[in-house]
């Protein structure tokens, strides 16, 4: 087994499309995926999983039905099994998620954002 340290900033300069997930390691079954991003996502869930949102560069704003979460970076939040959310990033945010391997992006919702494609760089 090869087992190396990942860099975030040299796997985020690999990116150059916003809303391209890329897997960066694996741990078990769960991926750690980063993402470049910047828009309104949708209201979704994941009625099989948690979903650890990490945000390594930016501001990310969670709504959730009750309440909204403003993370700046070096935060993170668990977003447990069930609970609907509507992810907002209103300028470039760099987020890393970890979540089970299989875990889409667009949850229960589904629709024209999914993004199944799942590369490893």
């Amino acid at each position: 087994m090869d087992v190396k340290v990942v860099n975030f900033r040299d796997k985020l300069s690999k990116i150059d499309k916003l809303h391209s997930y890329k897997v960066i390691a694996k741990m078990n079954d769960y991926y750690f995926k980063i993402v470049k991003a910047k828009r309104d996502f949708i209201w979704h869930s994941h009625p099989e999983t948690d979903e650890v949102f990490m945000v390594i560069q930016g501001n990310l704003q969670i709504d959730l039905r009750d309440k909204t979460l403003y993370l700046g970076e070096g935060e993170m939040v668990v977003i447990p099994k069930g609970v609907e959310h509507k992810p907002l990033c209103r300028e470039e945010c760099h987020v890393l998620l970890i979540e089970p391997t299989g875990t889409v992006n667009t949850g229960d919702a589904g629709g024209a954002l999914t993004d199944e494609r799942i590369e490893w760089i």
